[in-house]
């Protein structure tokens, strides 16, 4: 009889938690679909709402001149004074620029896979810069590690001590089928294309990068993050770790509005990472609702054809970011938060609703 009565209990208490979460996930649904209907302004005070602790700043080009505005709790206006962020996978169109760059200068060739730059073992098929690029590889998002496990238990960034070594042995292990891959969203791809910029520069990510953004982009406030800006919670990285090519960037408003406006102005060899290499149809009925498109990719930078704009977004633990453009309207937005990506409405969708209503 006791034993009746505890499995009767556990039954009851596990369908209340399954209760307790169908509940949740209708009403998360039903508050989903008032997100479209938000004006820009109404989302951002929702995001932001009795959070004392969110600073958001958005910035715009508009008219050939750019402005920008900080966002306090309740989305309270705040002075305008720069906070360096974490810009996360926003790097990966950093990294792809360089890339662009080395193929200009033609150290690199788009079709050339990337056994003819790394030592990777013989008889391997590999992918091709374009493949990495495009996140159509065939790699997966990222391969699993040991010190995956301490980094979860310390409360650490996944990538944080992922080695150089760890990568290029775990891409000699893979032997991908050669065939044509599908879009699946690779932060290892972009850890490998960081290896092949070594390679042909012959220096390091981190100090190729950031001699790339202060000397040849004029960026002074971005860099490979050091964790010493003004805000609190960024990752933790090791110097040399393999992944900072695919998220490891800080930056603050200015810098991003003039690496907006060098996107917009077309200049370098920024135009060819915004035309369109791959068709990929990644829009799911979610993100449609929200006006996200994912119709194309260039080199890193994505592609929606139905509202014209060119964007990217990045996300960490604790910030998100976005940025999208449009050369044919000359318009831009930028937004930088310091709230995670899954926190009530991401940059993304209020960035999305704002560049819309420019112009």
């Amino acid at each position: 009889m006791k034993k009746r009565k505890v499995l009767r209990s556990i039954a009851v208490i596990a369908i209340c938690i399954g209760l307790v979460m169908v509940s949740l996930y209708i009403y998360s649904k039903y508050q989903m679909r008032k997100i479209p209907e938000l004006s820009f302004q109404e989302a951002l005070e929702y995001t932001m709402k009795g959070n004392e602790e969110a600073i958001i700043t958005v910035g715009i080009i508009e008219n050939d001149k750019a402005s920008y505005r900080v966002y306090g709790e309740n989305g309270k206006e705040l002075s305008s004074e720069l906070h360096t962020y974490e810009i996360g996978s926003l790097t990966k169109t950093f990294t792809a620029a360089m890339i662009s760059k080395a193929i200009e200068e033609g150290l690199i060739g788009i079709n050339n896979t990337i056994d003819e730059y790394l030592s990777l073992s013989k008889g391997n098929s590999y992918p091709t810069i374009k493949e990495l690029l495009t996140h159509t590889s065939g790699y997966k998002p990222y391969y699993f590690e040991s010190q995956m496990i301490s980094n979860f238990l310390k409360g650490r960034n996944d990538f944080y001590g992922i080695t150089k070594k760890m990568i290029l042995d775990k891409a000699s292990d893979i032997d991908l089928p050669n065939e044509e891959y599908s879009f699946n969203y690779s932060n290892y791809g972009y850890a490998m294309l960081g290896l092949v910029l070594e390679e042909v520069y012959e220096e390091d990510y981190t100090a190729l990068m950031n001699q790339y953004l202060q000397d040849d982009l004029q960026l002074p406030n971005t860099e490979i993050s050091n964790k010493d800006g003004d805000l609190n919670n960024y990752w933790d990285w090791k110097d040399n770790d393999a992944y900072l090519p695919a998220g490891a960037i800080t930056s603050d408003i200015l810098d991003m509005l003039a690496y907006a406006q060098m996107q917009m102005d077309q200049e370098k060899y920024f135009s060819q990472c915004h035309e369109s290499i791959k068709e990929i149809s990644e829009s799911t009925v979610q993100n449609k609702m929200m006006n996200i498109n994912m119709d194309a990719i260039g080199m890193a930078w994505l592609i929606d054809k139905e509202n014209n704009i060119i964007w990217h977004n990045g996300g960490t633990d604790d910030y998100n970011s976005y940025m999208g453009f449009s050369p044919e309207r000359g318009v831009a937005v930028v937004i930088l938060s310091n709230l995670s990506p899954n926190y009530r409405i991401p940059a993304t969708v209020i960035g999305i609703k704002l560049l819309k209503a420019l112009n």
